[in-house]
C-alpha cells in the first residue's frame, strides 16, 4: 500500500485514508470511522441511516461533507467508499450518539472554547502555543527564537518604500 493509501488503527481496528497530493489533505473512510464509533454490525446502514435522521432533524446534509474515493476493501479490490478529511470527520462525529464519541465531542468543545477565548484575548493564544512546545521539549530558547521569528513575518509586510522602517541605507 502507497504513502498515499494506507491504514491508521484506532484502537487497533483499521481506518483507511487516502492522501490528496493537490490539496495536500488526508481524507478518512466514514464507515471504518462509523465503526469504530459505534460498533454496529453494519456500519454502512448506519452511516445511511444517520444521514437521514441528521438531514431530517437538523435540516444539514451529512454528506456534503464528504466524497467518494476508490479505497481497497478486505477483498483487495478498490470500492468508491464516502470519505471526509478532518473538519467533516469531526462534524460527522458529532452526530454520532455513542459513548466513543463522547471524547470526541468534549475534545471539539474544550478546542472551541480555548479558540472563543483566543480570540477575546489573543495573548491567551501566544500562552498556549508556548506551554505546547515546552510540552513538546523545545527549550526556552527555542521558543524565543519561534516566537520572534514570527513577530518579524508579521511586522515585514507593515513598511512601505517611503518608511524608514529601521534600515540603514548607508
Amino acid at each position: 500500500m502507497s504513502e498515499e493509501e494506507s491504514l491508521i488503527a484506532f484502537e487497533n481496528i483499521p481506518i483507511r485514508r487516502h492522501f490528496d497530493d493537490a490539496t495536500e489533505t488526508w481524507y478518512f473512510s466514514i464507515i471504518d470511522v462509523v465503526a469504530v464509533l459505534t460498533e454496529s454490525s453494519n456500519p454502512r446502514d448506519y452511516w445511511f441511516k444517520m444521514k437521514v435522521r441528521v438531514k431530517s432533524e437538523d435540516g444539514f446534509q451529512l454528506s456534503t461533507n464528504c466524497r467518494q474515493l476508490k479505497l481497497k476493501s478486505s477483498d483487495g479490490k478498490k470500492y468508491a467508499t464516502d470519505c471526509a478529511n478532518v473538519q467533516g470527520l469531526l462534524r460527522i462525529i458529532q452526530s454520532i450518539p455513542s459513548p466513543k464519541a463522547e471524547p470526541f465531542k468534549q475534545w471539539l468543545a474544550k478546542v472551541g472554547y480555548e479558540r472563543i477565548q483566543d480570540m477575546t484575548d489573543p495573548v491567551r493564544s501566544l500562552d498556549r502555543a508556548r506551554d505546547y512546545w515546552q510540552q513538546h521539549g523545545r527549550s526556552e530558547k527555542w521558543i524565543q527564537q519561534r516566537m520572534m521569528g514570527q513577530e518579524t513575518r508579521n511586522n515585514k509586510g507593515s513598511c512601505s518604500g517611503s518608511e524608514d522602517c529601521g534600515v540603514d541605507r548607508a
